[in-house]
């Protein structure tokens, strides 16, 4: 979208990214962000967006670091707490505009802690920051919730002192960043977004099927420190209520942030900018009367225990093999390759997709009006359309409804990972109306045998291969009965496994038919190449084993007697 606006120097007030609804009015989200992040893009590529990363994350956790720093969290004992939120917001530093949003909370939490410190920081700086935020991502009610946190703690600090400083002008400046928000492209529909997804949106089975809409999942965030945070935040700030008095803004934006962190992961990244000044001032001054070790009082030993304690608590984060270290593109997550083949052949008409390959759909062929996707990752369409797509990847009836009002030509599908996983993928595989004309590691393409695509369809479709797992047993069975299948089959798989430079299970299965032919170095060496394109091949070490000792007893079988 960044793309389409710089090319045309406009901001697309149409729907012009999915088919069924194009010419409609749009309302276009985080339209700043999309237009801010081309340029990273344009520039650097991958590199580019890492950069994004980079700034954007540092810029926040410096801002915050500076107001642990301000609010009594002297020495390195900041440096480690920034570290470990750090873990916590990493999962969702992904290039959207929540890395644009760390950076404005963060200033507005420095902004109203220095002032409410008495540094000479005007709050008419709030203004600039509501209008970006509204026009950045649709969560600008964090801006007012934060602005209120610290309206709450000025007025009852001023009703139990006197002497304390009043709020001043800060609910006029509150207003006006409200008033400034307005001035965004779509108006009211800006404001009124949050609104409508907590009242009705979220309430959609489409919604209630997204992950990072779900509460917490314990087996991503086990090795973060997350359920330490969750606890050691809140409880750091009650004592400090005890020693030092009540501290509204912190347990106000704690209470906010842990109750959305909890409910739905989306907000985790939230909680992990807002707990990093205040736990960072809590455990400082809960450990300012410890006794240290005599050591720690030599020149450099704290920055050296310091760095020690940041590398080993990210060390369990950072071994994790699904997020290993690096700048680029993971192949298998997107469906490069069935573009590929999409372009290549000419395929056109009315797609179906998953919404989460909207958006790469877009970035291959947009504005090629032939190949939109249907759905995109902000879910458009109207009601039905996202229902019965919600319900069509696990429910045939509700496919075969919405294939019946949408009448799709060709339909892009992830394939499944597990063998025990069916779905959609299946359906279509059974059904006599669509031809798996293509397949990878990342997805399957199937074409309806009528309409516009038939002949294609006719001349490309496999004869055997499936997309999914359902119909694989069987398969299995009869190639290893039948050797007129078996040599059928190979075929099939040796035009897959080149059709993509990612086809492991292709490979892997390419593997068990030679091995049903006792080729097994051939065998052998299939499952080397499948495993190192899909690690977590299942049985992989197991059958390489097999095809090894089946290959020693060939050669023993063979060497001459004695």
């Amino acid at each position: 979208v960044g793309r389409a606006m710089w090319a045309e120097r406009a901001l697309p007030r149409t729907n012009v990214w999915t088919w069924p609804g194009y010419g409609e009015p749009y309302f276009l989200p985080s339209w700043l962000f999309r237009a801010l992040l081309w340029p990273f893009w344009a520039a650097g590529h991958a590199w580019g967006l890492a950069a994004w990363r980079w700034l954007t994350t540092l810029g926040a956790f410096a801002l915050l670091w500076r107001t642990a720093r301000r609010g009594g969290a002297t020495g390195v004992l900041p440096l480690v707490v920034c570290v470990w939120t750090a873990l916590v917001y990493r999962q969702r530093s992904q290039v959207r505009p929540d890395t644009l949003v760390a950076l404005l909370l963060a200033f507005e939490i420095w902004l109203l802690e220095a002032r409410r410190l008495g540094g000479r920081v005007h709050v008419a700086w709030l203004v600039p920051v509501a209008w970006v935020w509204a026009n950045a991502h649709i969560s600008w009610h964090l801006f007012l919730v934060t602005g209120i946190a610290y309206l709450l703690d000025a007025l009852v600090r001023r009703r139990r002192d006197p002497a304390a400083a009043a709020p001043g002008p800060l609910p006029l400046a509150l207003l006006a960043g409200l008033a400034a928000m307005l001035a965004n492209p779509f108006g009211l529909e800006t404001l009124r977004q949050p609104f409508e997804f907590f009242f009705q949106w979220r309430h959609e089975p489409i919604y209630r099927g997204i992950l990072e809409l779900q509460p917490i999942t314990w087996s991503v965030d086990r090795r973060n420190g997350l359920a330490l945070l969750l606890v050691a935040s809140p409880l750091l700030a009650l004592l400090r209520w005890r020693r030092r008095g009540i501290d509204l803004a912190e347990l106000v934006l704690l209470a906010v942030s842990i109750g959305q962190a909890v409910t739905s992961q989306r907000f985790l990244g939230t909680f992990a900018l807002v707990a990093t000044p205040f736990l960072a001032r809590d455990l400082a001054d809960a450990l300012a009367g410890a006794r240290w070790p005599a050591w720690l009082a030599r020149p450099g030993a704290r920055p050296a225990a310091a760095c020690a304690a940041c590398v080993l608590i990210t060390l369990p984060e950072l071994a994790r093999p699904e997020w290993p270290l690096g700048i680029g593109f993971d192949p298998a997550a997107y469906p490069s390759a069935a573009c590929d083949w999409i372009a290549a052949n000419g395929v056109r008409g009315r797609a179906f997709n998953a919404y989460s390959d909207g958006g790469y759909l877009l970035w291959r062929f947009w504005p090629d009006r032939g190949r939109l996707p249907f759905i995109d990752v902000h879910q458009t369409g109207t009601r039905r359309d996202r229902d019965l797509y919600a319900a069509a990847w696990s429910d045939s009836t509700a496919w075969l409804a919405l294939d019946r009002e949408r009448r799709f030509d060709w339909a892009l599908l992830r394939r499944p990972t597990a063998p025990s996983q069916q779905g959609l993928i299946d359906v279509l595989d059974a059904d006599p109306d669509w031809a798996l004309v293509f397949a990878d590691d990342a997805a399957a393409l199937y074409l309806r045998r009528t309409g516009p695509l038939a002949a294609l369809a006719a001349d490309s479709a496999y004869a055997h291969l499936p997309g999914g797992n359902r119909r694989m047993a069987a398969l299995a069975a009869g190639v290893a009965r039948d050797s007129v299948a078996r040599a059928a089959v190979r075929a099939e798989l040796a035009r897959q496994a080149a059709s993509s430079p990612r086809n492991g299970r292709a490979l892997s299965l390419l593997a068990s038919i030679e091995g049903l032919d006792g080729h097994w170095a051939r065998a052998l060496e299939l499952l080397q190449r499948a495993g190192r394109l899909v690690p977590n091949l299942p049985l992989l070490a197991e059958r390489k084993n097999s095809a090894l000792a089946h290959l020693k007893a060939e050669q023993g079988a063979r060497a001459p007697l004695p």
